[in-house]
């Protein structure tokens, strides 16, 4: 896979959204390594993940090091927030299925500010991508939704979108691509607020999400490393029996 104007592929290094992440993202990205930033739940925390990649290629630029052979992508989980919110709301709601887009779509209004103003402009002037938003956890968990609504609810110009490969052949089969996410996001603003007033607080949703992606992460890690080490043990006592057979 090719990202932004890079002439070869790049590996890129997942690095949790997290408080502690936030540190380990500015130290890899003044590193020159590319960054996924995984795990963003919330417009705040993401805030945090652009201050950090643009502290990292600026501390690059004042060492005189390049920065233009470096990408990054914000990987913001979509469609979870809506199942945990939809928990919270009456079955009825005119709310149901529309806050993880709105919260996304505030995402992408503070991407396009953020990479138009003047800090930035002075690290394009060197060279310097735009860390891109990417839409994951884009599969459609309620039947009752659209099987392409994370997807076609969220095209806009520079973003990236990661599909299951079930929903990919649906919007392949059946997604249409005509509407594009507005620049402005008075509409999605407005739904946030309704959500507010119905009761959902966004900020401890999209938090509990943080900590359960976290700990599922380490889950996998402590079962990978388990593996090894089983592995790693059946070869050693493979090598024993077939030493003392000799």
């Amino acid at each position: 896979m090719l990202w932004g104007r890079l002439a070869r592929p790049n590996v890129m290094i997942k690095v949790p959204a997290t408080v502690a992440g936030i540190g380990a993202i500015e130290e890899l990205t003044a590193g020159g390594v590319n960054v996924n930033v995984t795990l963003l739940f919330s417009v705040a925390r993401y805030e945090e993940v652009i201050d950090a990649y643009v502290a990292g290629l600026e501390r690059r630029v004042s060492r005189g090091q390049p920065v233009d052979a470096i990408a990054s992508v914000a990987s913001f989980f979509v469609s979870r927030v809506d199942t945990r919110v939809d928990a919270l709301l009456v079955p009825d709601s005119a709310l149901r299925g529309r806050v993880a887009v709105a919260n996304a779509h505030r995402a992408y209004g503070r991407y396009r500010e953020r990479f138009a103003d003047e800090r930035w402009r002075a690290l394009a002037a060197s060279g310097a991508q735009p860390q891109r938003p990417l839409w994951a956890s884009t599969g459609t968990k309620d039947p009752a939704y659209s099987d392409v609504l994370y997807v076609e609810e969220l095209i806009a110009p520079g973003v990236v979108n990661t599909m299951p490969e079930e929903t990919l052949r649906a919007f392949a089969d059946h997604g249409q691509t005509g509407r594009v996410l507005s620049q402005s996001t008075a509409a999605s603003d407005e739904v946030l607020r309704d959500a507010a007033r119905a009761g959902v607080d966004l900020a401890a949703v999209t938090a509990q999400l943080e900590r359960e992606g976290v700990e599922s992460f380490c889950a996998s890690y402590l079962e990978l490393i388990d593996r090894i080490e089983t592995k790693t043990a059946g070869s050693v006592m493979a090598t024993e029996r077939s030493d003392a057979v000799r």
